[in-house]
C-alpha cells in the first residue's frame, strides 16, 4: 500500500533535513541559546509537511508558563504534531534515551528522562521536574504510559500527575489537556481499518511502520486544546487525572466520529490570522 517512490523521496529529505540541523541544536543546548527552545518546534513543523501530515488544531495553548501538557498518546508521530505547535520538551521513559538515532534527538529537544517503575530515583526525578518548571518550561506528558490504537483513549496513570502537584514561584502548576487524532487519508476518513498506518502500539516494529507512514498519502491529524486547569480546582491527584482522561478522551472521540466541523489546516489558519 502506499507510493514507494514517495516514501523513498519522503525518508530521503527527512533524514537531509534532520542530520543538517542535529549540530545546530547540539551547539544550541550546549551554549543554552534560546534558540534551543524554538528551533525543535521549526524542525518539527517543517517534519510535518515532509511526511505529509496536515495539522488541524482546536482550542488555543495555554499562555502561562510553566504548563504541564498531557495528551493521548497512539503513535511516535504525535512527538511531531505536538512539537510542532509547543515549543517545549517531552517527558519520556528512560529506554528511550538508548534507542537508534531517535534516542539522540530526544536529548536534543532535552527530553526528560523517567524511571517509571523503579522508585529509588524518585526524589531524583522529580527534583529534575521541578527544575525545568521552575525555569518556565513546557513539559509534555503521555500519561496513559503506552501508546494505544488511536480509536480511543487509554486509562490515565495517576501516578505519572505527581508533577502536577507541585508549585511554581508559589503558584500551583498549569496543566492543560490536549486530544491528538489521526482521521483522514487523502481527505478520506481513516477509519479502524487505516488508523494503523499513523497509530504505533502493541507489538509493531518500529521501522516497517515507518515506512509504511512515509509511503501513504497525507494524513490529517487532529489537536484539539482544551481548558488549561490546576490541582487547586480538584479533591485530588487522582481527581485531577480523571477529569484530563475524560476530556482527552472525549475530543478524540469527537475526531474519530467526525462531529467535529471542518475547520482550516494549521497553516491556513494562520495565513488567514495574519491577515485579519
Amino acid at each position: 500500500m502506499g507510493s514507494p517512490v514517495l516514501g523513498f523521496a519522503r525518508l530521503a529529505v527527512y533524514l537531509l533535513w534532520t542530520v543538517v540541523l542535529i549540530p545546530v541544536q547540539a551547539l544550541a543546548v550546549a551554549l543554552r541559546w534560546p534558540l534551543r527552545h524554538s528551533l525543535p518546534r521549526f524542525y518539527h513543523a517543517v517534519c510535518t509537511r515532509i511526511i505529509g501530515i496536515d495539522v488541524v488544531v482546536r482550542g488555543e495553548p495555554a499562555r502561562e508558563r510553566p504548563v504541564l501538557v498531557v495528551s493521548n498518546h497512539s503513535s511516535y508521530l504525535d512527538i511531531t504534531v505536538l512539537g510542532s505547535l509547543i515549543p517545549g520538551s517531552f517527558v519520556a521513559k528512560t529506554e528511550v534515551a538508548g534507542w537508534p538515532f531517535f534516542g539522540l534527538l530526544a536529548k536534543l529537544q532535552e527530553t526528560v528522562f523517567v524511571e517509571r517503575k523503579a522508585r529509588s530515583g524518585a526524589g531524583r526525578q522529580r527534583d529534575d521536574l521541578k527544575a525545568r518548571l521552575e525555569a518556565g518550561d513546557i513539559l509534555i506528558l503521555f500519561p496513559e504510559g503506552t501508546s494505544s490504537d488511536g480509536n480511543r483513549t487509554l486509562p490515565f496513570k495517576t501516578a505519572l500527575f505527581a508533577v502536577a502537584a507541585m508549585r511554581v514561584d508559589d503558584k500551583p502548576l498549569t496543566v492543560q489537556p490536549v486530544s491528538v487524532t489521526a482521521t483522514r487519508l487523502d481527505g478520506i476518513p481513516m477509519g479502524m481499518a487505516f488508523r494503523p498506518l499513523y497509530a504505533w502500539y502493541g507489538d509493531m516494529d518500529l521501522a516497517p511502520h515507518l515506512w509504511e507512514a512515509f509511503k501513504a498519502g497525507r494524513m490529517t491529524v487532529e489537536v484539539e486544546f482544551h481548558p488549561p486547569v490546576t490541582l487547586e480546582g480538584f479533591s485530588s491527584r487522582k481527581a485531577l487525572a480523571e477529569h484530563c482522561q475524560t476530556v482527552v478522551s472525549q475530543g478524540v472521540a469527537r475526531a474519530v466520529s467526525g462531529r467535529h466541523p471542518d475547520p482550516l489546516p494549521l497553516r491556513e489558519r494562520v495565513a488567514a490570522e495574519a491577515a485579519g
